[in-house]
């Protein structure tokens, strides 16, 4: 085992490349679903959407163990484990020969790819803090960002030149590389004085916990709500892209300029939320999603929506994600700093979870036009401003959310 640590530049380097592997999971499959679906399920072209709502789920599942598991065995093992399985779910979507294979394949892809969804966390919080931490990830999640833009690009010339199945060869030639790297190069960083006992009281005190606070109950709600018509988005936008808009070859440019400008909201998040606040931010950036996802949704039952809208549209959903999701996860952690990890994880594998059902139907009542996400889009945004109200601004008497109703501020 290694024991000497890496330097800054080859470790910013590996933990990128662990957190890519959920992004390329998802996004190098968007141009080959309707290959997929001609070859597997012709009979009923969108269940191949599930690929990507089942990969979500089983991420969501594995969620909930890895976090325990990283902190009672350590971070390599987990991640180098969950590298193993993805390898194995990838070898077993090349050779699956019905769609039931494959979606047990993917299932089984996902939950391999929350150790390192979670651990790398972990990683980089053993060995730094406060700036020098935000500094790190700052950095890999740069490059991090780089992967939703190119991801369907590798995907089509993939499949284009080798066949749909090739992309799983490609995914486990990836985890192979990737988890090679961390085994040869990336000691343990857990020291054996910071290991926590397994035990499911922990985490039953710790649900028990969570639920009596409306601040952790009202973001993990909320979050459910982003991740599930994000999902939607992402599973919907390839068929959307061919079916209403006939752009199934320019599909991975389109998508490529879509990554790159919601990768913008985490800078502006980063300026704005420390002059207006989480709830601030959380609060204008549904309104701002609301107002425009009502025009959309008028124009869908009542015209044609022009392609222009409908990309501009597309990429608020993902642009608004950098004003939503890292401020909801501060915001259900800040009353439970005592058990985060704990929270971080239940918190990741509900939403998670919960999402990726909310995204099922969505993808199954596509009719080849947008109106079903437009639908979901809004009653997720509408439900979440809802909550968002409910939840109030942050009482002086309980900077905590210890109440489970809101109380009347003097």
């Amino acid at each position: 085992m290694p024991t000497k640590r890496l330097p800054q530049w080859e470790f910013v380097c590996l933990i990128a490349m662990l957190f890519a592997m959920i992004a390329f999971s998802i996004d190098a499959m968007l141009p080959g679903l309707p290959t997929m679906g001609q070859d597997l399920t012709p009979e009923a072209p969108n269940r191949i959407m599930f690929v990507v709502i089942i990969f979500v789920i089983g991420m969501g599942i594995g969620t909930f163990l890895t976090g325990a598991l990283s902190d009672a065995f350590g971070r390599r093992p987990v991640i180098l484990g969950g590298i193993g399985i993805y390898f194995a779910g990838s070898i077993m979507a090349y050779f699956s020969a019905s769609l039931e294979v494959l979606l047990l394949a993917r299932l089984l892809q996902g939950f391999g790819v929350a150790g390192p969804r979670v651990a790398t966390l972990a990683l980089v919080r053993d060995q730094f803090e406060g700036p020098q931490m935000a500094k790190i990830m700052s950095i890999a999640m740069t490059v991090f960002m780089l992967v939703p833009a190119v991801a369907p690009l590798v995907g089509q010339f993939v499949i284009e030149g080798l066949g749909w199945r090739s992309l799983f060869a490609v995914f486990a030639l990836f985890a192979l590389t990737v988890g090679t790297w961390m085994a040869l190069r990336q000691p343990e960083t857990l020291t054996p004085e910071n290991t926590r006992k397994l035990g499911f009281g922990t985490y039953f005190s710790a649900i028990k916990e969570m639920m009596s606070n409306r601040i952790v109950v009202i973001s993990m709600a909320v979050q459910t709500l982003v991740m599930g018509f994000l999902f939607s988005c992402i599973s919907s936008v390839q068929p959307i892209f061919e079916m209403t808009y006939d752009k199934a070859e320019s599909f991975p440019r389109w998508f490529f300029l879509i990554a790159l400008i919601s990768s913008t909201s985490n800078v502006l998040n980063a300026k704005f939320v420390v002059h207006l606040g989480m709830r601030k931010m959380i609060m204008r950036a549904l309104l701002a999603q609301l107002a425009f996802t009502s025009v959309v949704l008028f124009i869908v039952f009542t015209a044609t929506l022009p392609f222009w809208l409908y990309f501009l549209w597309t990429a608020s959903c993902f642009l608004i994600l950098g004003f939503l999701m890292g401020n909801l996860t501060t915001l259900a952690l800040e009353p439970m700093g005592h058990i985060a990890g704990i929270t971080s994880s239940i918190v990741a594998g509900v939403s998670t979870v919960a999402a990726g059902f909310i995204g099922i139907p969505a993808t199954q009542m596509f009719d080849g036009t947008p109106r079903a996400l437009a639908v979901t889009v809004f009653c997720c945004v509408i439900t979440s401003v809802a909550l968002m109200i409910y939840l109030g601004p942050r009482p002086v008497d309980d900077p905590l959310g210890t109440q489970l109703k809101p109380r009347k501020q003097a």
